[in-house]
C-alpha cells in the first residue's frame, strides 16, 4: 500500500471518528434540553448536507500544497493549488463517471482513461475528458475544511 493510499484511508478514518463524535454532541446537546434555540440535534449537519454545524472533512494540514486528497466517500476532492488556498470539486470525473484517483503536481488523475484536470480550476489538461470537474463548496476556518 503507498503512503498515499494509507494517508487516504487514515484521513477517512478520521472523518468517520469526527462524524460520530459531532453526532454524539448534538445528541447529548438535545437531551439537555438546548434552550438557546440552536436547534440541537437538528442543525447539526452531516458532510456536504449545507447545515450549520456540518461535520469536518479534514484539516488544512492533511492537504499537501500542490496535492489534494480524495474523500470517496463524500464523492469530493479538495486541494491546495498554492499556499493557503484550498478547491473543492466532485470527485466524478467527467468522461464516464469514474472516480478519480489522486492529486499529484497540481493534476487531479482518473484512473478509467487517463483523463487529468487542473487542481486550481478542475478544468481537463488532458485525456478525453472534455468538461471541467464541478466545483463543489466548502469553508475553512481554524484550521478545519468544511464541506458546505
Amino acid at each position: 500500500m503507498s503512503a498515499a493510499q494509507e494517508r487516504r484511508i487514515l484521513l477517512e478514518r478520521r472523518t468517520v471518528v469526527l462524524a460520530v463524535g459531532a453526532a454524539g454532541a448534538a445528541a447529548a446537546l438535545t437531551a439537555c434540553g438546548g434552550s438557546d434555540g440552536s436547534g440541537g440535534a437538528e442543525s447539526a449537519g452531516q458532510p456536504g448536507s449545507g447545515g450549520e454545524g456540518a461535520a469536518v472533512l479534514a484539516r488544512t494540514a492533511d492537504i499537501p500544497e500542490g496535492g489534494g486528497v480524495v474523500f470517496a466517500a463524500q464523492k469530493v476532492v479538495v486541494t491546495q493549488p498554492k499556499a493557503g488556498e484550498f478547491k473543492a470539486f466532485s470527485a466524478t470525473c467527467t468522461h464516464q463517471g469514474c472516480a478519480v484517483k489522486d492529486v499529484r503536481d497540481r493534476t487531479i488523475t482518473c484512473p478509467c482513461h487517463n483523463s487529468t484536470f487542473d487542481a486550481a480550476t478542475g478544468s481537463p489538461t488532458g485525456g478525453p475528458a472534455t468538461r471541467p470537474l464541478p466545483a463543489r463548496e466548502i469553508t475553512v476556518e481554524g484550521g478545519s475544511i468544511t464541506l458546505v
